[in-house]
């Protein structure tokens, strides 16, 4: 993951930002925004009365209009800005990324024969090959080849990456570079659709819409807003009927400090800042609505391998059972993994190779690949002989249906690698079980306190793995999961997500590999990694460009600062809303209702300055809160009902508070002129 983390007030994204709030003044722009648009009117209105003061009778008002003008302008322009400056910082990335597309040429196998055509010629399921120096031309599958493959252009991360055919690292994006070797590369998308495409139309905004909840909250501050207007509207009549006159600016001030300025100015600001925060972490969001998701999950699904453990399962022992020797395991063992390209594979020859053993594996023959459904891989050799190594379980079976006895000692010596919380692979040849391979795996250190930490904010954490149940409840203990799913199969990982949102809950859960795509997409919040394939990122909604499983956690913090940052803000500004009223109600009133002078708590001077003074502080609260709008609410992983009492404590209670206080403040040095 990136160490950088963009500043959010750098000259260029400020400067842009502040161009960008005049240009938003398009009423067009405005409409988006009802709150803020009907502020835009009223702006509007005051500057006619401004310009000509004789066609409405105010001559002798220009000075105190041309006043509330300015401070509306500026409220306006606040907001804007507060949007703009969100917008400033995915744009600035979006920059950083086209820089790296560039139209390349690409090495296409046409008809047997090698074509150098344009990057921007290519189709989805051309073949081209790309050899060390040069750059990848379009997200793709490698199909032949293994090669060291630089991915800073996207993840930002210098170290190269192994990306080989079949597995679940087979997956390349278009714009990096391949550092050695050569591989042969199967085009996944069209120009126009690749992921560095999409990640930069997401990351500047340009396809990000409205979550359900943001559009929920926008239409509650609609229709306040509207039932203020409608207030407003009918008071100058019932006032004149009272004989008290009220000027249209005054009017206008009043509606201004009902409406709920000061969250509908930092809605947008608060989804894309959410967004932001996101990207920031190298992970890629298709939509704020997966962002917002991550913050109400109650289940994550999350995979033993490599999320949990280190996912380095390497063979540390071989096992003999029944009459077999320790040679004769060993050398079958080799046999089983000569064509397996898989780490644990490769660690049975690299454990043969350390003990110095006479072992000359035979490699002629078809090798069967592990399949999640199968859960063995093995060679049936030229001579009609099947060698399988798997889990123990699929492997007894296999060994019975052929006829084959189980050794007396199996399950016992399988059970005491599964208690060490090692995974046990048997080796058979047709009907015969030889031994197990002892495969060892560590626990990542600080997952039990994370797991902690999510147990604190409700969260239910399940573990799948395809190991046995004693190894499984091993490593969950040891990791402090709440459940887990053993000897599991892509099937059930859907499954226990259904079985999940049946209860009404929202689920989480990662995966890198086609097997995973199913499960990605029916889950609520997906997260792939980008080292995965193309099938997988297709399905989530979001994508690491770190490949790090263990970032569910931050993007589940993310998403639930997101909702804590809306939510405190919409109580800061409607509990702020409390003091405006005491301020600009009675300064409307005092002098034909003297009686009103009860609710002119905080002194103010005069009717006009208090009428200003509330305006100001309307204004100026707006580019206050942006820091924290786009920073976002400090984030403590504690349950919802302490978590609601804080805020309300803080950010209700503040923003009663803080008005009273900043508008006498304000009150006093306008009443030295007013």
């Amino acid at each position: 993951m990136s160490g950088q983390r963009k500043s959010m007030l750098s000259g260029g994204i400020a400067k842009q930002a502040l161009k960008d709030s005049f240009m938003k003044l398009n009423p067009a722009v405005m409409m988006k925004n009802p709150v803020m648009f009907v502020v835009e009117v009223g702006t509007f209105v005051v500057l006619l009365m401004v310009l000509f003061p004789s066609y409405f009778h105010t001559e002798g008002r220009i000075g105190f209009n041309l006043t509330v003008f300015l401070i509306l302008l500026f409220t306006v322009l606040f907001a804007n800005f507060a949007e703009a400056l969100a917008e400033g910082r995915g744009k600035a990335q979006a920059d950083t990324l086209k820089k790296s597309k560039k139209d390349t040429t690409a090495n296409k196998i046409v008809g047997g024969e090698i074509k150098v055509v344009s990057s921007a010629e290519l189709r989805k399921g051309d073949v081209v090959i790309v050899s060390q120096g040069e750059m990848i031309p379009g997200d793709g599958e490698v199909i032949e080849g293994l090669a060291s493959v630089d991915e800073s252009a996207i993840t930002g991360e210098s170290a190269p990456v192994i990306k080989e055919a079949g597995g679940d690292f087979s997956s390349v994006t278009g714009g990096t570079r391949v550092v050695s070797d050569q591989i042969k590369v199967m085009i996944k998308s069209d120009p126009g659709e690749s992921f560095l495409d999409r990640m930069i139309s997401l990351v500047e905004g340009a396809a990000r819409q409205k979550t359900p909840n943001e559009i929920a909250l926008n239409t509650l501050l609609t229709t306040l807003t509207l039932i203020f207007l409608i207030v407003v509207v009918t008071l100058a009549p019932i006032a004149k009927h009272f004989g008290i006159s009220l000027d249209i600016p005054v009017l206008i001030s009043l509606l201004v400090c009902l409406i709920p300025t000061t969250i509908g100015g930092l809605l947008s600001a608060i989804g894309i800042a959410g967004m932001d925060r996101v990207t920031q972490f190298n992970v890629l969001a298709m939509s704020g609505k997966a962002v917002e998701a991550s913050g109400d999950i109650n289940t994550i699904i999350l995979d033993k391998t490599g999320t949990i453990t280190f996912g380095n399962r390497m063979a540390s022992q071989f096992i003999p059972v029944g009459d077999a020797d320790y040679e004769e395991t060993a050398y079958w063992a080799a046999v089983s993994s000569v064509k397996d390209e898989t780490p644990e594979g490769r660690s049975v020859l690299e454990l043969v190779k350390k003990q110095s053993m006479e072992v000359h594996p035979e490699a002629d023959g078809e090798f069967i690949e592990f399949r999640a459904e199968t859960r063995m891989s093995g060679i049936d050799l030229v001579d009609g002989r099947h060698v399988r190594k798997g889990a123990v379980d699929a492997v007894k079976r296999w060994v019975q249906a052929q006829g084959g006895s189980i050794p007396a000692d199996l399950d016992m010596e399988s059970d005491k690698i599964a208690s060490e919380g090692g995974t046990p692979l048997a080796v058979a040849v047709d009907s015969r079980i030889y031994g197990l391979i002892h495969l060892k795996d560590t626990v990542k250190p600080g997952m039990k306190e994370r797991f902690d930490q999510l147990r604190q904010m409700g969260i239910k954490t399940i573990m799948c793995t395809g190991d046995n149940p004693l190894t499984a409840a091993t490593i969950a203990r040891e990791a402090g999961v709440d459940d887990f799913i053993a000897e599991s199969k892509p099937e059930d990982k859907i499954a226990v997500i259904r079985r999940e949102q049946a209860e009404g809950k929202l689920v989480a859960m990662t995966g890198d590999g086609t097997n995973d795509a199913p499960a990605l997409a029916q889950a609520d919040v997906g997260l792939a990694m980008n080292s995965g394939t193309a099938a997988a990122k297709e399905a989530a909604n979001m994508v690491d460009l770190d490949s790090d499983p263990t970032k569910i956690i931050e993007v589940v913090a993310i998403g639930k600062q997101l909702l804590m940052t809306r939510g405190a803000l919409t109580t800061f500004s409607i509990a702020n809303d409390v003091a405006k009223y005491f301020a600009i109600i009675p300064a409307m009133f005092m002098a034909a209702i003297p009686e009103m002078n009860v609710l002119n708590v905080m002194k103010l001077g005069s009717p006009l300055s208090a009428i200003l003074s509330a305006l100001i502080f309307n204004a100026v609260i707006i580019p206050l809160l942006i820091p924290l709008a786009m920073k976002g609410v400090a984030y403590k992983p504690i349950s919802s009902s302490r978590l609601l009492s804080r805020n309300l404590l803080i950010f209700g209670l503040g923003g009663v508070i803080a008005p009273f206080i900043g508008i006498k403040l304000i009150d006093l040095v306008v009443h030295l002129w007013i």
